[in-house]
């Protein structure tokens, strides 16, 4: 009667003693390099001159590993962040990635197909290694998707190249709404996924002086205003 009385008193103690272990804390998002830009994986910087992956109004990165492409993305907004790839540089029948802020906190990553001017989620979702973080009212990402795939209208082969469409704006209770531009940025030209640059794109409100036509109009009106009229 003592040995069975003694193993229960032995067991309890133990599990009193040392509860159950917790799981591992989860490693933090490793914040994206912008050095490596243009030599190890190509980006695009949509924003103010000089911006990084923390400051761009918009951010992306894109790179090779295996037969996966990693990508990054990292916007101003507390919604959505995403990446389309085009035939075209209109929306329309694109496959779109996005990086979407839910109001429990989290960051996940959709797929999208583009329908006419609204995204419908496609439920067959390329992404893996997903990770993804809000921090200072912005949504940032990394994620891979593998280069080739089975012929799917709605998901692309990235071997191909592509114009990308770049997007942000809010989400309501983790469904994205409109973005936050009426003309989200588009890549001058097809980009292919084995050549790596460094491309910036002044957001509009640095457009306005950087552009020679509007420095020969300013030069123009000011000659006009300090010769007079007749």
């Amino acid at each position: 009667v003592l040995v069975p009385v003694f193993y229960l008193v032995m067991v309890y103690s133990d599990y009193t003693g040392y509860p159950f272990p917790t799981a591992p804390p989860v490693d933090p998002f490793a914040k994206i390099r912008v050095d490596d830009c243009g030599k190890t994986k190509g980006c695009f910087r949509y924003g103010k001159p000089g911006c990084n992956a923390e400051t761009c109004d918009y951010f992306l990165s894109y790179r090779r590993i295996g037969a996966d492409v990693e990508f990054e993305l990292s916007a101003d907004t507390d919604g959505w962040v995403a990446v389309g790839f085009s035939s075209d540089k209109k929306m329309g029948g694109d496959d779109v990635m996005a990086c979407v802020h839910d109001d429990n906190g989290r960051v996940r990553i959709q797929h999208f197909y583009n329908v006419g001017q609204w995204a419908k989620e496609i439920q067959r979702n390329p992404a893996r290694d997903e990770e993804g973080v809000f921090e200072n009212n912005r949504v940032t990402c990394r994620f891979k998707r593998p280069v080739y795939v089975p012929r799917e209208e709605t998901i692309v082969d990235l071997h191909l190249s592509w114009y990308y469409l770049f997007a942000w704006g809010p989400a309501i209770q983790g469904s994205i709404t409109r973005h936050d531009i009426d003309s989200p940025p588009v890549s001058e030209r097809v980009v292919s996924i084995y050549k790596y640059e460094d491309i910036f794109m002044p957001s509009a409100a640095y457009q306005t002086f950087s552009s020679p036509f509007c420095l020969l109009l300013i030069v123009a009106l000011t000659f006009y205003l300090l010769m007079g009229t007749p």
